[in-house]
């Protein structure tokens, strides 16, 4: 079966440029779509909007965590190029920016986690690691050089030039398939939840949880993120090994995201899901000492140096 490395790397493609962002023109869609969400609540809707709201949230969900995290920005899987093309159109569904953008700027967050050039540090503040640096026209430019094995797919390229076509196509299908309550409260409803489900890994998940692994950054492990982000709030686990296709390293450790890709896996749209290392899972709990000297809050002391598995 044919995977999706099938082009040959020559060189970094150039990525057109999208147009020149103010700050305001990050600003304004977040607001509006915060303000369209909350309007809805005041307004007669039917249960199946919210029936909507909630598979829209739950599918475009997968599509972060599977497309956006698991895929593209780390290749703890395989698969074909047409179901790659697919997972990040679901990916981009969720009005997160384009593919090649986000799994730049993740990328990016591991090499340089908690430390000056960690993009969404909590070290900056709850609201900068939440929200704030999505916002800021700075982060809008997409390092291709930091995603040289996707740039090589010319589909991925487009899709991130026109990253609000997913969204956008959704809300229109939505409107016309349930008139305004479907737009409203299925889209965007569930794109505000979705949103802030995804923000709590970067702002909290450094700051609320327990430490499995003595990491060279301040992740955490907490199953009520994972329960909201299908998986991901495992993020102490992550940051010891990030090549792994599961997060929930335990058979306790609830891993939505996980489950539905081994499903997908007896289809064969996607294979070869990297395991934990035996010697990872066997490794010593830190000292309470040491978990200790990690919790505190000045983040900015860490060094800049890559997490251990890289």
């Amino acid at each position: 079966m044919a995977t999706a490395a099938s082009p040959s790397p020559v060189e970094v493609p150039r990525i057109p440029p999208a147009p020149r962002f103010q700050w305001w023109s990050n600003v304004l869609p977040m607001l509006a779509s915060h303000l369209a969400a909350l309007g809805a609540l005041f307004f007669d809707v039917p249960a199946e909007a919210w029936v909507l709201c909630g598979a829209l949230w739950f599918v475009r969900m997968f599509g972060v965590t599977a497309g956006y995290h698991r895929y593209f920005s780390h290749k703890t899987f395989k698969t074909s190029r047409w179901f790659q093309f697919v997972l990040a159109v679901l990916a981009q569904s969720s009005a997160q920016k384009g593919v090649l953008w986000w799994a730049a700027h993740h990328r990016d967050h591991h090499r340089f986690s908690d430390g000056e050039r960690d993009v969404h540090s909590p070290a900056d503040g709850f609201w900068h690691s939440h929200i704030g640096w999505m916002l800021d026209p700075q982060t809008n430019a997409t390092k291709s050089r930091r995603v040289r094995d996707l740039t090589r797919f010319p589909e991925l390229r487009w899709l991130n030039r026109f990253y609000l076509l997913p969204p956008t196509a959704l809300a229109l299908i939505c409107l016309f398939t349930m008139g305004w309550a479907g737009l409203f409260v299925g889209f965007f409803v569930s794109t505000v939840l979705l949103w802030h489900s995804t923000f709590t890994i970067n702002s909290l998940s450094h700051v609320w949880g327990s430490r499995r692994y003595d990491t060279t950054d301040t992740s955490r492990n907490n199953p009520v993120l994972a329960l909201l982000t299908l998986g991901e709030g495992w993020h102490n686990n992550h940051h010891r090994y990030m090549l792994s296709a599961r997060q929930g390293f335990r058979w306790w450790q609830v891993d939505v995201t996980y489950y539905l890709l081994k499903l997908l896996s007896w289809f064969r749209l996607v294979w070869d899901l990297r395991p934990v290392p035996q010697d990872v899972l066997n490794e010593p709990r830190p000292q309470t000492a040491d978990r200790r000297r990690r919790a505190r809050p000045r983040l900015r002391s860490l060094t800049e140096g890559a997490v251990r598995d890289r």
